[in-house]
């Protein structure tokens, strides 16, 4: 395993994992969102990872990459910029040329022997660019906003297996699936899905050296999500239920506001509950 020191993405985690406490996720869409997690992170001296789809780099185009790059330098509180979710290698060569400080490797698709093999290829090429990688091992069902709905039935993280994934792919932050799913909970809500015990045992097997990734939060209890930080979780990944309110006040004022107002007051609401999130669930207030 290579410790990146100087990568941005790795000090905020690290320094979370040694503190004992989480971070934010953050994924956004558009510049409002961009806004939002700067200002709460700024607010709450906290720090935070602001999270893009590749649907960003396609849609908005690779200028807006930039753009989100620069603002988060501009932060006077340390915050990284992360392309989740690049299911396509493709993706994966656009992000390597990109302001990334990291990238998520989903090679859930794959079979078992040839996850590591691609995850191990990523990794040795993104170290040249010192970007780290995240890869998620096992599959999660359901979709959200940005990634596809794949019809595939879940499968969860072996814990001895993820042993050996860490160890020769040399990923530096895994997302196990352990009953957690992408997009909203079905009946019974996330407390009947969740294996706790098969979380502990990736814990133990991978090592503390090797963050957690909580992926699957809407909607979760604070009280469940601070119990996945008890169990090596260390980022929390945020999108739906971090912008549910934004989204409400839009549309209950986008023919009523000039739109600058909207967007301004939009930023507002919307860095609210990431604000709550960082003081109340991760506790990574005032540790910028």
């Amino acid at each position: 395993m290579t410790y990146p020191e100087g990568n941005r993405t790795w000090q905020i985690i690290h320094a979370a994992r040694k503190g004992g406490y989480a971070v934010g996720g953050f994924c956004v869409y558009n510049v409002e969102g961009v806004l939002a997690v700067i200002r709460a992170a700024e607010r709450c001296r906290s720090p935070a990872v602001i999270q893009l789809f590749p649907w960003s780099t396609h849609f908005q185009g690779l200028s807006f990459v930039k753009y989100v790059s620069q603002r988060a330098r501009a932060a006077s509180v340390p915050i990284s910029v992360h392309l989740d979710h690049c299911l396509k290698p493709s993706d994966v060569d656009l992000a390597l040329e990109c302001a990334f400080d990291s990238i998520m490797v989903d090679g859930s698709l794959f079979e078992e022997e040839e996850n590591i093999k691609y995850v191990r290829s990523v990794v040795d090429r993104a170290r040249a660019k010192n970007i780290t990688v995240e890869a998620e091992l096992g599959r999660m069902e359901g979709g959200e906003d940005g990634i596809p709905v794949l019809e595939l039935e879940s499968v969860l993280t072996k814990p001895e297996y993820a042993a050996r994934f860490v160890q020769e792919t040399g990923t530096h932050y895994l997302a196990p699936s352990f009953g957690n799913v992408h997009g909203p909970y079905g009946p019974g809500v996330a407390e009947n899905y969740w294996q706790l015990d098969r979380l502990e045992k990736i814990h133990q097997a991978v090592g503390t050296n090797i963050p957690l990734v909580l992926r699957g939060t809407h909607p979760l209890s604070d009280e469940l999500v601070q119990e996945s930080v008890k169990h090596g979780m260390v980022k929390i990944n945020q999108n739906r239920n971090v912008r549910l309110d934004y989204h409400r006040y839009i549309e209950e004022n986008c023919s009523k506001a000039e739109l600058t107002c909207l967007q301004a007051q939009g930023v507002e609401i919307y860095s609210q509950e990431m604000e709550r999130m960082m003081v109340e669930v991760f506790k990574s207030a005032n540790r910028a």
